[in-house]
């Protein structure tokens, strides 16, 4: 074996695997292409310590950290293939090179697809958000919009009143049930039917958006819940098991990160349901410390 742990993944739940198996004084080769799923954002937030920061240089300095340690190695490069046996795990990159170590944890990811909206995909993680909790605070006291894409986002639009006046748009396709809409009434929340076809003002700003019937409605912010796929092909490849959340598939592990694949790991947005900074940080030191413990067990 060339590595006792290959990563898949440098952002925030691959680098904090690899920080418990340095420390651990394993060999790590982490493996990236350099396409975070926070790139669109400009900051950080509700992440302890770190509130603020740009997620780039957060993992800019996780990366260094990783580097003062001996037994830790990074290729910039996308990872193509992978494999697994009862020995470990094989990993090749799309320039032909190939690796193998005696545990694999995947932290590849996921990509976004949003509602095919014109204005909606250059506003992405700056005025066209998707968790309150994350950006929230950042847009609070404007008007805010809900556009619904599956029936989750009835979530949204009755949390969303404690940051501002709050509009849900169904779309025409996902009406609020009976209890839902005595909640969004209770708080405010105002509900429109007829769907979002343009986002207006000047990117990232929105001034408003255009209605199908030609009107238009002032807002400054739109939240919406994106569909979810993987960012790479890896997990499929390897025959891992996979869940469906109300986003879309995520990675099936147990609650130590073990994925159905012998001596595969998953952690990060691949591998949860529902996703941030520090919970995609916390399942990649789950990872860490299980895959350590899994080397120690062996």
């Amino acid at each position: 074996m060339q590595y006792d742990v290959i990563v898949v993944g440098a952002s925030f739940a691959g680098a904090s695997a690899a920080m418990q198996l340095v420390r651990a004084r394993r060999t790590v080769l982490m493996i990236d292409a350099g396409q975070p799923r926070n790139r669109f954002s400009d900051a950080s937030h509700g992440f302890l310590g770190q509130d603020g920061t740009p997620p780039h240089e957060i993992m800019a300095i996780a990366v260094e950290q990783l580097m003062a340690y001996p037994s830790f190695e990074l290729v910039v490069a996308y990872a193509e293939q992978a494999s697994a046996d009862a020995d470990g795990a094989s990993v090749t990159l799309e320039d032909g090179r190939h690796f193998r170590a005696r545990r694999l944890i995947l932290a590849t990811g996921v990509r976004d697809e949003l509602p095919a909206i014109p204005g909606l995909q250059e506003r992405w993680g700056q005025t066209a958000i998707h968790c309150p909790y994350c950006h929230g605070y950042e847009v609070r006291d404007r008007k805010l919009g809900v556009i619904a894409t599956s029936p989750h986002s009835t979530h949204q639009g009755i949390l969303l009143p404690d940051w501002g006046p709050t509009t849900y748009f169904t779309q025409g396709q996902f009406e609020p049930e009976e209890a839902e809409l005595k909640q969004m009434c209770k708080r405010g929340v105002v509900i429109e039917r007829t769907p979002v076809v343009r986002i207006l003002g000047s990117a990232p700003e929105i001034d408003a958006v255009e209605l199908a019937d030609g009107r238009t409605l002032p807002i400054g912010a739109i939240f919406v819940g994106p569909r979810v796929h993987m960012s790479s092909p890896l997990a499929m490849q390897l025959g891992c098991a996979f869940e469906q959340g109300p986003m879309g598939p995520y990675i099936r592990t147990d609650d130590m990160r073990q994925t159905s694949v012998a001596n595969v790991f998953a952690a990060g947005d691949a591998a949860l349901v529902f996703s941030n900074g520090t919970m995609a940080s916390a399942s990649g030191v789950m990872a860490g410390v299980s895959v350590h413990r899994s080397l120690i067990m062996e």
